[in-house]
Formats: structure tokens, C-alpha cells, sequence
């Protein structure tokens, strides 16, 4: 408890050390958002300065709330973009309010440094119902020549949208952008805040993650027709809640789930040539072509995404989803684009991670720039993300395995070697 205290005050002690210098203070990009999109934006920027110091991350979740509930429920007229200055703003019957993000971003920092001093004479009350969960995370450009993939950690969910029911959450996601960064973007930034404020969370999580994806997709549209966006990303995003496993996904990013050791298949992917998507299409008056693989319309290689505005409504922004209940023999989850699952069969995860567990002693820490080893071993050019989220402690699981192992006169996983040089972009 006293180191805990400690590090608590260790981060407070450094976000406002930085706050008080102006080179401390981060400056966004001069844009103009929604009020929709302002919870979002607000939460992605101060997570991004006071998260990754050390301390715990349910405090950096916590500091975040605050400051940005403080933001939010000011007026924030004096923050809006005069509409005659806005390009495109009243096309088509468009008259929605414009905020300038650098601007809100200011007045927030101040409540990041009012809420930090208030907290340093009077530290907050850590959380006492969350679980425990590891998490592995590699992400590379691989040959590529843009990094278009962005993934998505909130082990704190409950504190960064301050929800007190007492059941447990976490979200994670990975999202695989194309033909520019913006969808990208904008999905890590919003899934998540779609996902907190949808009606039916506490009621029906499934829908809610499940709609989630349908409301970014409406927003980034509106982003994308003012801005002359053309980009889209497909994504995959997982909820842990309580005792349940939500898995949401529209295209060809995967969750996998492994258990005691064997793959647990948890959907489909939305594929141009699976028979529903091509009949779907081809009812909306769209069409399949074979250009090394199967593309809608003759360009895109994916039938489902988040943004895409030219691609509507052939390529859809409604996802699927499915739900899991858990039994704690649930050994780890992993999330990938298809830069790693088209180089990496399902049924050799298992022994790819229970490998790195045997060679490191049960250290799972670096265990996904192993997968992403092993996907570009095997052919993979694309940008590489994986998340391995483990349920269960990394040295438990080994120990399982091998107590089985010395059972069985056969081993269950055939563990091979995977030496390959990784660029990394973004370690866990």
C-alpha cells in the first residue's frame, strides 16, 4: 500500500511539474471537432500525457475523468468555430456546431493541473473490484510504407468513464486502417466512448459493443464529407465484463481465444468473397472482382470498415458480435490484423506463445514481438499488430502446460524456433 502511495503521488508530482512549464503543455493540431467527438478527443489527448509515467493506470484513468467531466459541462460556447468560417459546414443542410480542439485542449490541461493539486493533499481511493490482466503488445511498419494500424489498452475502463457498479471492465482493440490514417484515428479514439455512453451497457453489453462501431462509422462520415476524408479501417475490439468475454469486429481483424492450451475460434471475418458478403453487395447493386484477391467494386479487399465514404453502402459500417462466458481455464486472447493472421495459422498460436513462456520462464512480456516474428517468418509485408491479452498469469499457464505435458507420452504443442529481426514501432 505505501509503494502504491508512493507511485501515486510520484505521477501527480510529474504531470504537474510538466504542467507548470509552457513546454510542457501539449499542443494538438489546430482542428475543428463535434461536441460528439469532443469526450473522445479530450480523453485520447490527456491519456496521452499523464498515462505511460510509471504509476498505476487506474490513477491516470481517474485524473482524465475528472478533468475532462470539469471541461465538458462548462458551456462551451465561447469554443465554437463561427459557421460562415467553417468550409462545408452548411452543405447539404449541414449547421452542426464546430469546436476548436487546440483551444478546449488548453482549458482542460488547467483542470488536469487543478484536479492533480487538489488530489495531491488528498489522494483518491484506488479501485478495489478490478482483475488482474497482462498485457503484450508489438505493432510494426513492416515493409510498408505508411504504419496505418493503431491499437487500443484500457485496462481501467470502469475509472476512465466513472462507472461504479462494481463489476469489472477492460476493452482492448486493434484497428487496421487503409488508404490514410484518419479512420484509423478516429475509431482508437471513439469505439470506446460509443461503447461507455451507449444506452444498453450496463443492460445489454453485446449491443452496445456491437453499436458502438455503427455510431463512430456515422460520425468519422460527418468528419470525412467536411474534411474530404477517404480513408477507412476495419477492427476488431474486445470487452471483458465480469465473467464475460464481448468480441465486435467488422473485417478481416480477428480475436482469437486459447484455452487450456487449444484455439478457441471466436468469429468469422468479414471477407469480399464469403457468400453472405457477396450477396449482401451484390443486392446493393455493387459487384466482386478478382485483382489478386477479391475486391468490392474493383478496389477495396475488405466488405465491412469504419469509414470508406465512397465505398458506402457496399462496404458496411455495422459489425458483428458474439459473447463468451468464462470459466477461469481461459489461458490468454489474442488480437491481430491480417498482416499477422494471413501468415499465421489459429491452431499455431498456442504453441508459438506457450513456446516464448518455456524459453522465458514464464515471462510473457515480450511475447508478441514473437507472433510478430513468426508472421513476418512467414511471408507477411503488411503492418503487423498483435495484443496478447493473458487471463491468467503468464508463469501459471507454463506451469499447467508442463504438468500436462509430463503426463501425456506425447507433447501436446510442437514448439519451433522463430528468429527473425523485429522494427518496432509500439512494445508492451
Amino acid at each position: 500500500m505505501a509503494e502504491e502511495e508512493a507511485a501515486v503521488r510520484e505521477l501527480l508530482a510529474a504531470v504537474l511539474r510538466d504542467l507548470a512549464a509552457p513546454e510542457g503543455h501539449p499542443r494538438p493540431q489546430n482542428r475543428k471537432l463535434s461536441r460528439g467527438e469532443a469526450e473522445g478527443e479530450l480523453c485520447e489527448a490527456v491519456l496521452r500525457l499523464v498515462g505511460g509515467r510509471g504509476g498505476p493506470s487506474w490513477l491516470a484513468a481517474s485524473l482524465t475523468r475528472a478533468a475532462v467531466d470539469q471541461t465538458l459541462q462548462n458551456d462551451l460556447c465561447s469554443f465554437v468555430e463561427k459557421k460562415g468560417d467553417v468550409e462545408g459546414s452548411q452543405e447539404d443542410g449541414e449547421t452542426e456546431d464546430l469546436l476548436s480542439l487546440d483551444a478546449l485542449f488548453q482549458q482542460c490541461l488547467t483542470h488536469v493541473q487543478d484536479v492533480g493539486s487538489q488530489w495531491q493533499k488528498q489522494l483518491p481511493s484506488p479501485p478495489t473490484s478490478e482483475r488482474t490482466l497482462y498485457v503484450s503488445v508489438h505493432a510494426i511498419r513492416n515493409t510498408r510504407r505508411k504504419m496505418e494500424d493503431r491499437h487500443v489498452t484500457l485496462l481501467d475502463f470502469n475509472q476512465l468513464f466513472g462507472i461504479t457498479d462494481g463489476v469489472p471492465r477492460s476493452y482492448f482493440a486493434v484497428f487496421d486502417g487503409h488508404g490514410g490514417l484518419d479512420a484509423a484515428n478516429y475509431a482508437a479514439t471513439h469505439v470506446h466512448v460509443m461503447l461507455a455512453r451507449h444506452e444498453a451497457l450496463l443492460s445489454d453489453p453485446a449491443r452496445a459493443l456491437k453499436e458502438a462501431f455503427q455510431r463512430t462509422d456515422a460520425m468519422f462520415l460527418k468528419k470525412a464529407k467536411r474534411e474530404k476524408l477517404r480513408s477507412g479501417t476495419t477492427g476488431v475490439c474486445v470487452m471483458l465484463e465480469g465473467d464475460r468475454l464481448h468480441v465486435a469486429w467488422l473485417g478481416d481483424s480477428q480475436a482469437l481465444l486459447v484455452q487450456q492450451g487449444n484455439p478457441v475460434i471466436l468469429m468469422e471475418p468479414h471477407k469480399p468473397e464469403r457468400e453472405d458478403e457477396r450477396e449482401r453487395i451484390e443486392a446493393l447493386g455493387g459487384c466482386l472482382t478478382y485483382m489478386g484477391c477479391w475486391r468490392v467494386n474493383g478496389t477495396l479487399a475488405v466488405s465491412r470498415a469504419i469509414g470508406d465514404i465512397d465505398q458506402k453502402p457496399y462496404v458496411s459500417g455495422e459489425g458483428d458480435v458474439t459473447t463468451h462466458i468464462l470459466s477461469d481455464t481461459e489461458d490468454f486472447l489474442v488480437l491481430a490484423c491480417d498482416g499477422f493472421y494471413d501468415s499465421v495459422t489459429s491452431s499455431e498460436v498456442p504453441s508459438l506463445v506457450l513456446g516464448h513462456l518455456q524459453e522465458k520462464s514464464g515471462d510473457g512480456q515480450h511475447v508478441a514481438e514473437k507472433l510478430v516474428a513468426a508472421a513476418k517468418e512467414g511471408g507477411s509485408s503488411d503492418n503487423i499488430t498483435v495484443m496478447v491479452v493473458f487471463l491468467r498469469e503468464p508463469a501459471k499457464i507454463l506451469e499447467d502446460f508442463l504438468a500436462h505435458e509430463s503426463v501425456e507420452p506425447e507433447p501436446l504443442f510442437n514448439f519451433g524456433d522463430v528468429d527473425a529481426e523485429v522494427e518496432s514501432d509500439n512494445a508492451g
